[in-house]
């Protein structure tokens, strides 16, 4: 099994990216395996680890098709919405707490 190829952080050469460097491109790995690896070492502690793709073989970001909206906008309505009280919280609701603020605060006056 090969070893990636591992750059001390902010010396990679060019034509590597991490992800969120393809995507300010406009661009994403396209399925390529991780090509080489960034560490930025750290005392005590494990070093910080960024994974590098080729520029070359990354392939242009999908876009955004109305079937996609809708299914995101499905999604976040689900994270706003209290499966307690099943109302529209206009927030994500914590998933620490799972209900909104105004179930959360009745189910401590009743717990006091």
């Amino acid at each position: 099994m090969a070893a990636l190829p591992v750059f001390r952080w902010h010396l990679a050469p060019d034509g590597y990216a991490t992800r969120r460097q393809l995507r300010a491109r406009n661009l994403r790995p396209g399925g390529q395996q991780v090509a080489a690896q960034l560490e930025r070492p750290r005392r005590r502690r494990p070093p910080l680890v960024a994974y590098l793709y080729r520029v070359d073989l990354a392939k242009p970001v999908r876009p955004m098709t109305p079937a996609r909206w809708a299914a995101l906008a499905k999604a976040n309505a689900a994270r706003r919405t209290c499966p307690a009280c099943r109302r529209d919280a206009g927030y994500c609701i914590p998933r620490s707490h799972g209900i909104c603020g105004i179930c959360l605060a009745t189910e401590e006056q009743h717990a006091a």
